[in-house]
């Protein structure tokens, strides 16, 4: 079995989530980590608002896989929360992988960024060990998810820019295109739906692949600039900035981290048109007609104001 030692002496209050009596509020401080990343010379992107996936090989094919942290058990948290309130100093905490956490199914594997020890994946501050599970064709669990993966014809449905500047564009892209990347699936069941995508009757969700939305006018890395640009500039209508540091590392700041709302009544990525492309000859599969594969090759060649306005007609 796996063992973690946490040291309490490591435990800083400002990166801390869910678990802990601290709330997260971003200073004017940039942390060393962020600056060690250069974060100056990052590229800002839009934080998309949805569920994190990943595509990678499943059964000799790529697959989309879903995130799933693997959690503490009652007692596992309990003696946790126990250790992190207590006021001593310089406690350590132990972790048993195999006694305090819930099972994962076999097909679990840990996220690319977690920290093993001793072969063993360890987990992070909040007592999570994020990973992710492949998400099967007909899978009740991840069904929006797999709304937007064909693994027959090997495609996904993605939404990123298109060619021409300020324009979105809908498109399948061969999952092997995509192979080792994470994206964000979007859409009516997700995060009570921010970007108001589809209906009850008509779900749509999308893959957004992650840093495919580049800020282009990006605030200094300033709070007060931050703070003006989420409040006064369209593009600022976004959950979040992440910055992607040429070393990998990603820096995230979400407007919750400076007292800000989410989600809008208008947010960035409704301002935009949206075209759908689907090449109807490269894919002349035989979609499911309920599925939204077939409803997006139906559209083809249509644009829309808004993403929020995309229907699909009975």
């Amino acid at each position: 079995g796996g063992m973690m030692i946490i040291e309490k002496k490591d435990l800083n209050p400002n990166t801390t989530h869910c678990m802990f009596p601290f709330k997260v509020l971003a200073t004017d401080t940039i942390t060393g980590k962020a600056l060690e990343a250069d974060v100056h010379n990052a590229i800002p992107t839009e934080k998309v608002d949805g569920t994190c996936c990943y595509v990678t090989t499943y059964k000799g094919q790529p697959y989309l896989w879903a995130r799933l942290d693997r959690k503490p058990t009652k007692q596992g948290e309990k003696r946790f929360k126990q250790f992190l309130y207590s006021l001593e100093d310089c406690k350590e905490f132990v972790w048993n992988i195999e006694e305090d956490f819930k099972p994962v199914p076999d097909t679990w594997i840990p996220a690319k960024d977690i920290e093993f020890s001793n072969g063993n994946p360890l987990p992070d501050e909040n007592g999570h060990m994020p990973g992710w599970v492949p998400v099967e064709k007909n899978s009740k669990q991840y069904c929006w998810h797999s709304s937007v993966v064909n693994y027959e014809a090997g495609i996904a449905l993605v939404l990123k820019h298109h060619a021409d500047p300020g324009l979105l564009e809908i498109s399948p892209v061969p999952l092997s295109e995509i192979l080792e990347q994470t994206l964000e699936l979007i859409g009516t069941n997700i995060n009570a739906n921010p970007y108001g995508l589809g209906s009850k009757k008509h779900p749509v969700h999308l893959l957004v692949p992650h840093g495919a939305f580049e800020i282009k006018n990006p605030p200094a890395l300033k709070q007060n600039d931050i703070l003006c640009w989420f409040e006064s500039c369209m593009e600022g209508k976004v959950e979040g900035i992440v910055w992607h540091c040429h070393d990998g590392c990603l820096i995230k700041l979400h407007r919750h981290h400076l007292g800000l709302p989410w989600p809008l009544a208008e947010t960035y990525l409704n301002s935009q048109p949206v075209v759908i492309s689907f090449n109807r000859t490269k894919y002349d599969h035989d979609f499911e007609p309920k599925s939204l594969f077939h409803r997006f090759s139906v559209l083809d060649g249509q644009r829309f104001d808004r993403l929020k306005d995309i229907k699909f007609d009975a």
